[in-house]
């Protein structure tokens, strides 16, 4: 039976998230509210927009921007987190995902990306895994956002699996609920936070054997 590899990007693949981090502190210092790690942690795997609301309703500044304002601050943060990503290369992908995807190539197992991040095109081409991906999922086609399993349903449809013969991969809870929401089998990926409803769990990908992994599913 086919099988087929969904990935998330930010703490799978890559870790920009303390880029995230300095650019939204940036914003939201920048119009007055406090913002600091523990509440960044709140943000992981979800939208721009979606991050955007929930720290303005952390500071109750909820009603104070109208849309095209609330743009802008987005806008704003993305332009600050893309200059930040500049330097990014091969040698910021996370341990063993190189020889992971190279693996995955031997084997034929075609990959997609499920990420809420609208820079996953230019990020990946930084670090110089584009070419292992046969489809990267656009955010803005998307109704929802994780943890609704809609993107990790069409990053399988997109490479022509069923999400039911589908592994996801996943460093974050929300992440995680949506791709076993989509009937997938879903890998944990952390060292830090027990990641409820996972498949297996492992601190980073060196500890994934393809054979064992296709054959368990």
């Amino acid at each position: 039976m086919k099988k087929g590899f969904v990935f998330d990007l930010d703490g799978v693949i890559t870790d920009t998230a303390k880029f995230h981090y300095i650019a939204w502190k940036e914003l939201a210092e920048s119009i007055g509210i406090t913002f600091d790690e523990v509440f960044n942690e709140t943000l992981k795997g979800i939208s721009r927009m979606d991050s955007l609301d929930r720290i303005l309703a952390h500071g109750n500044q909820e009603n104070k921007f109208t849309p095209l304002e609330k743009e802008a601050l987005a806008e704003k943060k993305n332009d600050n987190y893309v200059k930040s990503l500049e330097d990014l290369s091969e040698n910021d992908l996370l341990p063993g995902v190189h020889d992971f995807l190279l693996k995955a190539r031997e084997h034929q197992i075609p990959c997609a990306i499920a990420s809420a991040s609208k820079n996953a095109p230019m990020i990946l081409e930084k670090l110089g895994v584009i070419s292992f991906f046969g489809h990267i999922v656009d955010p803005d086609t998307l109704k929802k956002g994780k943890p609704d399993p809609e993107i990790f349903i069409k990053a399988a449809e997109s490479i022509d699996i069923k999400p039911e013969d589908a592994i996801g991969f996943e460093d974050a809870q929300a992440g995680i609920e949506g791709i076993k929401k989509a009937g997938m089998y879903a890998v944990g990926i952390s060292a830090t936070e027990t990641l409820i409803g996972a498949d297996i769990q492992v601190a980073s990908m060196t500890e994934l054997d393809i054979e064992l992994l296709v054959s368990s599913k």
